[in-house]
């Protein structure tokens, strides 16, 4: 089993037994997020929703997440991430929101963000937001390394909010 494949199977692990639920949306990670979580048997008990929340017509349509109602906010930011987060967490009616947004590569993206840079939130009964930069330009790498940050904040938010 792949590093991404156990980081998967302990957040579902965590999830089920605690009878909790989780919604996902990405943009720069291309649904791997969504992918590690469903390959676990079982899935179903817990992953209730994930979008690759992709463009402005994605965000506006998918996640209802219009910029006109929220002034200064760009996606590929930390309050984004929260936002989207929360919005997917309280759309989807579950336990945690995850949400990741960024600039895979090889280019950076329209707001000046080099290739390589990711925001991650969790929403939830633990909410965590963080910027990641790979310092890479290779898309493919970037896609792998922001969803196994983004499945290890999950595992660690999972664990801290058992442990209190």
């Amino acid at each position: 089993m792949t590093a991404l494949g156990k980081l998967g199977e302990a957040a579902g692990k965590l999830l089920k037994a605690r009878g909790e639920s989780i919604a996902v949306a990405e943009s720069s990670a291309g649904g791997l997020i969504s992918a590690a979580l469903l390959a676990v048997p079982g899935a179903s008990a817990y992953f209730v929703a994930g979008g690759v929340i992709y463009t402005r017509t994605a965000r506006e349509v998918l996640a209802e997440i219009d910029f006109e109602r929220h002034p200064g906010m760009r996606s590929a930011s930390e309050p984004y991430a929260a936002l989207l987060a929360e919005t997917m967490r309280r759309r989807m009616d579950t336990t945690w929101g995850l949400a990741e947004t960024g600039a895979a590569g090889p280019g950076g993206n329209r707001y000046g963000d080099a290739a390589g840079h990711t925001c991650i939130a969790l929403s939830g009964p633990v909410t965590r937001v963080f910027t990641l930069e790979t310092g890479e330009c290779d898309r493919e790498v970037n896609m792998w390394r922001f969803t196994e940050a983004a499945l290890e904040a999950l595992v660690k938010a999972l664990e801290q909010s058992v442990t209190g």
